[in-house]
């Protein structure tokens, strides 16, 4: 007597976990959506990159010239309104920064992104 039987197990976590892995391996032509947000992302990302460290520049001289204004001595008082204003004449300039830097990735790589979008569309 034989003993035919069918054994199935299905997982959807099994199953995400393969498909992730998988896509990691798969020649770009076939992932052209992953690699749009990819270049997408890098844009925003650099962008606010320098951004940040534009702010954070800033925000370190104007923290020195707080600490210099606690000093009980008028010389390091008015060096420190000094070094303050300089400090957050840098910080303001974060945001125009990050709007340029935006604006140029933009730009360089709309071609790029425009072509792969349809590309991706027409399918």
């Amino acid at each position: 007597m034989e003993n035919n039987t069918f054994n199935y197990t299905y997982s959807a976590k099994e199953q995400n976990e393969i498909e992730k892995i998988r896509k990691k391996y798969m020649p770009m032509e076939q992932d052209k959506l992953a690699y749009v947000r990819k270049l997408d992302r890098g844009v925003t990302n650099k962008a606010t990159t320098w951004a940040l460290i534009v702010g954070i520049i800033g925000t370190l001289i104007m923290g020195s010239g707080m600490s210099l204004c606690m000093v009980a001595s008028k010389t390091f008082m008015v060096l420190g309104i000094v070094i303050g204003l300089i400090g957050i004449a840098v910080l303001s300039v974060a945001y125009p920064i990050y709007t340029r830097i935006l604006k140029k990735e933009r730009e360089r790589i709309a071609p790029e992104i425009l072509r792969l979008t349809d590309e991706i569309s027409n399918m």
